[in-house]
């Protein structure tokens, strides 16, 4: 197993002073695993949860939200209506998305919501959506891989009043871990060009919530983990050493109806995936990753990691038992005469166009349920699209695992893969403002793997101009 960590950006100066590479040294599982804090808000005069956020320059080549490396957590309740005020302290551009929420397009934070050096950005929304693990990280076109890079990126978690008695102490029994792989060049994280011309970033450095050489300690019988991979490029394969069976009860778009065994699953670029495991008083387990073992250092799926030591104490407090049911939403069921549309995936084109910020590539009328098709002629890809929950209907004309029948935003496709989805749109409509469909794989985006969509209202799709207005890009 291949040493991944070598110290805490959470913590950040002196333990960035004297590490070396990564496979130099045995793991030692040194540093207490960082929970970012929960971000704070009040209620403002107008009744919006508010929260302020700040984009700003970090230590040693970071960069963060609040702080000098990722963010804090946001959390709000189904029915809220939440205001942020994202503020840019940083010297160039940028945007923050809220991967995962279904919101107007204009306060989704994608390309078309650039905020400037000095500026705030103050989106807000009414949550209506099930309780599900999403994340907020920027969306500048052509940049967004050295920005989530540096450390812009967080989570939000949405909670659902009524829902199912899972783990939710946060911090103790309810654990988020956000993975992402690093370059480091004698403490400091290498921001020059870095990564290979197919994939971009593959990292030799791992690090959970922003601590490399991390562990943990739990006090209770079963443990939640909400799993999110941050990573520009790499793709897990994330279960336990000892190849324990744990319990998946959430994808990325919110619970499963039931509880799923597995004992490894697979998240790439962008995907969340929410675990309950069971430990025993005393004994200690570790977290890894294994790769798919092919030989090829450019893939990103290869390679071994250690991720995470889980010590348990000698007393554990019992936890309630898993619900077998979870309540999660109810799948995506196209009906007889569905919309299809067809999307072939190539090296960095869909369909074989280069994004355009001002083409819109697709009208969709609100509320519809449509199939997607993804073909990937290429190499490893995965899909992700805005504003929607979809449910995968088969990969390779086959079912998906158990763990992938819930509510998911993005998915993975292998080499020459593909897939077809069951997409349910929202009732946000605006003709102008699009939302995006794309390669969550970084460099793939970047480069200009992505297309844009609106909604409007069921019957006027014939009426929307395919070009964006000169002038209508919104800037903070």
């Amino acid at each position: 197993m291949k040493r991944r960590s070598l110290l805490s950006l959470a913590v950040l100066g002196p333990l960035l002073s004297g590490c070396s590479s990564a496979d130099e040294q045995p793991l030692t599982f040194a540093n207490r695993l960082h929970i970012p804090p929960l971000a704070p808000s009040e209620i403002d005069p107008d009744g919006f949860r508010s929260f302020a956020l700040s984009l700003q320059p970090g230590k040693n080549g970071t960069w963060g939200i609040n702080g000098d490396h990722l963010g804090p957590t946001v959390r709000a309740k189904r029915g809220e209506r939440v205001r942020m005020a994202v503020t840019n302290r940083l010297p160039e551009a940028t945007t923050l998305h809220w991967h995962g929420m279904r919101l107007p397009a204009r306060m989704d934070g994608g390309p078309h919501q650039s905020i400037e050096p000095g500026a705030t950005w103050t989106p807000q929304w009414t949550v209506d959506q099930p309780a599900a693990t999403t994340w907020f990280h920027p969306h500048p076109h052509g940049k967004t891989a050295m920005h989530v890079y540096r450390g812009l990126a967080g989570l939000f978690l949405l909670d659902e009043p009524g829902g199912p008695a899972l783990p939710s102490d946060y911090g103790a029994d309810d654990i988020p871990l956000i993975v992402q792989d690093k370059i480091l060049d004698d403490g400091r994280l290498v921001t020059g060009p870095v990564g290979n011309g197919t994939f971009g970033l593959l990292g030799d450095t791992i690090m959970i919530n922003g601590t490399i050489d991390p562990y943990v300690e739990v006090t209770t019988t079963q443990v939640r983990f909400r799993l999110l991979n941050a990573s520009n490029t790499r793709v897990y394969r994330i279960g336990f050493a000892d190849n324990r069976t744990f319990q998946v009860v959430g994808g990325d778009a919110g619970l499963l109806r039931e509880p799923a065994p597995a004992d490894r699953v697979k998240i790439s670029p962008g995907e969340r995936i929410e675990i309950v495991a069971a430990f025993s008083p005393g004994e200690t387990v570790v977290l890894n990753s294994i790769g798919e073992n092919r030989r090829d250092a450019n893939d990103p799926e290869e390679d071994d990691f250690e991720l995470l030591k889980v010590v348990a104490a000698a007393v554990l407090k019992p936890s309630k038992p898993l619900p077998q049911t979870l309540g999660g939403p109810a799948p995506v069921i196209p009906p007889p005469g569905a919309r299809v549309r067809r999307f072939t995936l190539s090296g960095s084109e869909i369909n074989g166009r280069d994004m355009d910020m001002n083409r819109i590539d697709e009208v969709v009328p609100a509320g519809a349920v449509e199939i997607w098709e993804i073909d990937n002629t290429t190499y490893a890809h995965n899909f992700h699209i805005h504003e929607v929950a979809f449910t995968i209907l088969d990969i390779n004309g086959e079912r998906p695992p158990a763990y992938l029948a819930g509510p998911k935003d993005t998915v993975f496709l292998k080499k020459h893969a593909d897939v077809r989805l069951a997409v349910r749109f929202g009732r946000h409509t605006d003709p102008v403002t699009p939302y995006m469909y794309h390669c969550h794989l970084l460099r793939h985006e970047d480069k200009g793997m992505m297309g844009q969509f609106v909604i409007v209202d069921p019957g006027t799709e014939h009426l929307v101009p395919r070009t964006i207005p000169t002038g209508h890009h919104h800037h903070g």
